[in-house]
């Protein structure tokens, strides 16, 4: 088995910083109501600036395979072409379209070649998954290099417009049009842009990322869907898919929206996501008081304190003065966050030879959790 290196690193985030106050005009009004639930979602998650992939005059700007093509075109330089690539695997949320897959997509516009491409689906997790799946391919050997991306473009999914069929049906039924808390909660986290990573089997570059290993922990064998985008939760828990409701109840009930269970991510996501990390560190013999740089992706400063309590609680507290976020700068960019992240800390200046960075990605989808061990080279 090859050693693996993260030799670059790289993000692109559309357009300029968008401050809270400006969020709805960006997004549009539901029913020509301010939201009731922003200033609560915005107080507790406490981001003061995102990224929409959507100009000054309301114009959308880029695709999401767009917004990861220039991400992974940052990477090129004179040591490394379009055509270097052996293999293209992207993560993310929000995809385009539901065919073709994400990774064809970016290749289209990358025009680079006979390449081999992988397309990760889910959440958060699904740019951790396509690091892990180029991971796997340049430590088999199979190949000496691979681009990993993760990135969103949620903007499209959360303007008002999408939510006008809704509000006219429920004014229908003479029932107070406003839109549903699981739905309004995320037009207030999320964020666009996308992330890039370069893998290979040298430690190339000025200072190289050794890749330990890669883990991965899904509970879904034993809690129901909790965020979920093409279908409808039924009080029984079941998600009823898009394709088996007719065409007219398609917007009407916003099928196509993302939509979170509130309480039931409050219920879980941080002791899922303490027992998975206690798993992944004690599975390799890590040490937390070893881990000099901890990188959670969370979507909310809401859960930090929280989640820091509930290490103390089993036992694998990582000290404050050794976490790295940037979440109030960026928003929560979804599969891109933990690209994002490690882009700030790698060009921040800090990082030195010996140094344990722990990346830590939680998805609320149905419950699962990846973790990486990279070592400053």
């Amino acid at each position: 088995m090859k050693e693996v290196y993260i030799t670059k690193i790289s993000k692109f985030l559309p357009n300029r910083p968008i401050t809270n106050d400006e969020m709805e005009e960006k997004l549009g009004t539901i029913n020509g109501k301010t939201s009731k639930g922003r200033r609560i979602v915005l107080r507790n998650n406490q981001i003061k600036t995102r990224y929409y992939a959507i100009d000054d005059n309301g114009n959308i700007t880029h695709n999401n395979a767009q917004l990861t093509k220039e991400a992974v075109e940052k990477l090129f330089d004179e040591n490394l072409k379009p055509s270097d690539i052996e293999v293209l695997s992207c993560g993310t949320s929000s995809p385009d379209q539901i065919l073709p897959s994400h990774a064809a997509m970016v290749h289209g516009f990358l025009k680079n070649g006979n390449i081999e491409i992988n397309s990760p689906s889910g959440a958060c997790c699904s740019g951790m998954n396509a690091m892990k799946y180029a991971y796997l391919s340049v430590k088999s050997g199979q190949t000496k290099n691979a681009v990993s991306t993760g990135s969103e473009r949620t903007s499209s999914w959360m303007k008002s417009d999408i939510f006008e069929d809704e509000v006219k049906h429920l004014e229908s039924l003479e029932e107070n049009p406003i839109l549903a808390f699981n739905k309004d909660f995320l037009r207030w986290m999320l964020s666009d842009g996308a992330g890039a990573f370069l893998l290979e089997d040298a430690p190339n570059g000025d200072m190289p990322l050794k890749i330990e290993w890669m883990e991965g922990y899904s509970y879904a064998h034993e809690i129901e869907a909790c965020m979920y985008a093409g279908g409808d939760k039924l009080d029984n828990g079941f998600l009823k898919p898009w394709s088996e409701y007719p065409s007219n109840q398609w917007s009407k009930k916003s099928l196509f929206a993302m939509k979170q269970d509130v309480k039931l991510l409050g219920e879980n996501i941080l002791v899922k996501g303490v027992d998975s990390l206690k798993m992944a560190i004690e599975k390799h013999g890590v040490k937390p008081e070893e881990i000099n740089y901890y990188l959670p992706h969370i979507s909310s400063y809401y859960f930090k304190e929280n989640l820091y309590q509930e290490m103390v609680n089993q036992g694998v507290e990582i000290p404050w003065e050794n976490w790295f976020m940037n979440l109030s700068k960026v928003g929560n960019v979804g599969a891109a966050s933990i690209y994002i992240m490690l882009e700030e800390l790698a060009t921040s200046g800090k990082l030195k030879k010996g140094d344990k960075i722990l990346l830590s990605v939680p998805e609320s989808a149905r419950f699962a959790y990846a973790y990486a061990l990279l070592t400053v080279c």
